[in-house]
Order: structure tokens, then C-alpha cells, then sequence
């Protein structure tokens, strides 16, 4: 696993021995940034259940002005803190210890221009996760809320605020993007 694209290109990241992460395929995570383009560039970037955190290190590295990282496995926060550090990135990042649950309810602060989730496959926490960040005032406008899954645990999830926009499917890794409805999200996704 490594940066990709940007001022930490090529760098390699270090990744936890845990069951729980599974770190993005490279050419997933190429496929997402392409769809994000300059979207990323000088955008406060949420990763919750960051695992590695390769996903927000690499809106870093692409120009994101800020990347905060929700974990709750301190294995998993020990690796993060150790690949901004690798990658010369810390300055601009948060790492945070916490449930992403508890984090979402009691959320402040500077809204998201793009959230990332990506949480433990086959335990069903995309739907409560989408559903807390609905109720939230969050994300920007325009903004993204972005989930990966496997294709086979995907469900529709009933929002008030979040609109499904987009998916697309990379074999066993489904990207969906989730917009506020009635928000333009041309040049977004």
C-alpha cells in the first residue's frame, strides 16, 4: 500500500495486523480520486473508521488543507500516526480515538467537504453511519459522503437530507457517493 499521487507520491504506508482493517486497493483508491478531482484540493477531508489511514493521507497528499482521523482501535491509531509521520503530513491532520458513532453525535466545529467511511465489512454500520452523519449538520455544500463496501452488503438506506448521486463497483469494493439533496454535485462526482 502506498500515496499514490501528490506531494507524498510513492511513499509507503504501514498497515495494522488486525482482521478489522482492510486497507483501499490501490487502483480503488486511484478510481476514487480520479472521480474527486480538484474537489479534494483545499478540502477539510473526514475519514472515519480510518483504519491505515491511506484514504485521508492521500486527499493529503493531493492538497486536502485538512484530514481528520476517526479510529477506535489503538493498534489502527498507532499505524496512522506513523504514516503521516512517514509521509512528512501530521501538520495538517487530526487524529482522533474514538467510536465513530460517538464522534458523529457529538460532532463540531468546521463542516467536511468530503467524508469518507469505510468501516469493518459484513457488520451492517453503513446504514447507521449514513444515517447519524444525515442527522448531523456536517458536511458541507457542496459536499460528499463517500462508503465503501462489498457489493453484496450494500442496502438503500433511508435518508432526509443525503441523496445516493452515484455508485460504481470495483469488483469486490462498491463506492457509493451521497450528496445533500437538492446540491449541485457537477464537478464533484
Amino acid at each position: 500500500m502506498r500515496v499514490i499521487a501528490g506531494i507524498a507520491k510513492g511513499r509507503k504506508l504501514r498497515s495494522p495486523r488486525t482482521a478489522e482493517t482492510r486497507p483501499i486497493l490501490d487502483r480503488v483508491k486511484v478510481a476514487l480520486f480520479d472521480l474527486l478531482g480538484d474537489a479534494v484540493v483545499d478540502a477539510v477531508f473526514l475519514d472515519l473508521f480510518a483504519g491505515t489511514g491511506g484514504v485521508g493521507i492521500e486527499a493529503l497528499s493531493r492538497g486536502a488543507k485538512k484530514a481528520i482521523f476517526v479510529e477506535i482501535s489503538p493498534d489502527a491509531i498507532a499505524v496512522i500516526k506513523e504514516n503521516l509521520r512517514i509521509t512528512g503530513l501530521a501538520e495538517h491532520a487530526i487524529v482522533v480515538r474514538k467510536d465513530v458513532f460517538k464522534y458523529v453525535e457529538q460532532f463540531t466545529g468546521d463542516k467536511a467537504d468530503i467524508i469518507y467511511v469505510a468501516p469493518p465489512q459484513w457488520k451492517g454500520l453503513i446504514p447507521p453511519t449514513l444515517q447519524a452523519i444525515d442527522r448531523k449538520e456536517m458536511l458541507s455544500e457542496p459536499g460528499v459522503v463517500i462508503t465503501q463496501q462489498h457489493p453484496k452488503e450494500a442496502v438503500q438506506v433511508p435518508l432526509t437530507n443525503l441523496e445516493l448521486v452515484k455508485e460504481r463497483k470495483y469488483g469486490d469494493t462498491l463506492l457509493s457517493f451521497y450528496a445533500p439533496k437538492h446540491a449541485s454535485v457537477e464537478g464533484l462526482v
